[in-house]
């Protein structure tokens, strides 16, 4: 299992990285073919892309719900069932990729050398990791690429064993996360049209933020498990709230990552995927050893300090709107 989850998680890597790349820079030239505003574009491609994306969490659990309602997940018959759908989904994708084609740009680099030599290759790609590290603005978006990570493994990890599993059991899991789905991909095709500037994602990450950060005091300070209609109504409020969480934060980082670094997209987006990725793994890492109440102290700190920096850096754009354009 450890050697396929490398394979898995640096094929991942690769895939991420190429995702963010080329949608924003289809973005851009479908903007400039057609006169259109270039932040407003970029937002929309983000949340066409991740609304899509987010149907498969919606899809994918109806599937395991199905296979686990009679409470035996692990029969031949459900992971057959399961293995067919990944392989069918992969095969489909890996078609649809050959469709795929680069726009030409009207850029400089559009008129480099295409094939520079093994060094030189490696030191570029050096470079387009680490330069990136060198802009104040990714260094303050940097807690919230983290902290979005964090949630998710929150989601995963924690909200599924501690809230979901007791109320709706094992059975549950796979409605509850279908409901989480389901909201994440509304979420991200709303946001995604409303997106437009800095002003724009700063009030929709606020919003998501904000609606996280209710959920967690909630389940901090106010919920227990409860009998009957509100035991299964309270987690599906939960899953609800937290996709559409979920689904801001994809969009408008992928969006902020698009308008802020021009110059450098593979770098910004390598860095948004190493940060999600890291902080994924120390949630798992860890959730066996702290309690559910320090884990949600965690993501409520995680929070503060996120969203901090990105006011800061709001501020700071606003200061100096010239940076953004």
């Amino acid at each position: 299992m450890v050697p396929a989850a490398l394979y898995l998680g640096f094929a991942a890597s690769i895939i991420w990285v190429g995702q963010g790349t080329y949608l924003t820079s289809t973005a851009r030239i479908h903007a400039k073919d057609y006169n259109l505003h270039e932040g407003t574009v970029i937002g929309h491609f983000n949340g066409e892309f991740w609304g899509m994306f987010a149907t498969h969490q919606f899809v994918g659990n109806l599937i395991s719900l199905a296979v686990l309602r009679d409470g035996t997940g692990g029969s031949n018959n459900g992971t057959t069932l399961l293995f067919s759908v990944f392989l069918i989904s992969m095969t489909l994708g890996t078609i649809l990729m050959c469709f795929l084609h680069k726009r030409e740009g009207r850029t400089e680099e559009d008129t480099q050398d295409s094939s520079p030599s093994f060094c030189a290759s490696l030191l570029s790609l050096l470079k387009t990791i680490i330069t990136p590290l060198y802009d104040v603005r990714m260094l303050l978006i940097i807690p919230l690429m983290a902290y979005s990570g964090l949630q998710q493994a929150f989601v995963w990890a924690e909200y599924t064993e501690y809230i979901v599993t007791p109320t709706l059991g094992v059975s549950g899991v796979g409605g509850a996360m279908a409901v989480y789905g389901a909201f994440d991909a509304i979420c991200s095709l709303t946001a995604g049209r409303l997106t437009s500037s800095l002003k724009s994602i700063a009030i929709i990450i606020s919003g998501g933020v904000l609606l996280q950060a209710i959920i967690f005091l909630w389940i901090l300070l106010g919920y227990s498990a409860q009998s009957g209609v509100l035991g299964i109504v309270y987690p599906l409020i939960m899953a609800a709230v937290l996709g559409i969480g979920d689904g801001v934060l994809n969009t408008q980082l992928s969006a902020l990552l698009g308008i802020f670094f021009k110059s450098d997209t593979e770098g910004a987006f390598a860095q948004l995927k190493v940060w999600q990725s890291g902080s994924i793994a120390v949630v798992f890492f860890i959730s066996s050893y702290i309690s559910l109440q320090a884990m949600l102290i965690v993501m409520l700190a995680a929070i503060a300090i996120s969203y901090t920096a990105f006011v800061f850096l709001t501020l700071r754009e606003k200061a100096s709107p010239s940076s953004t354009s």
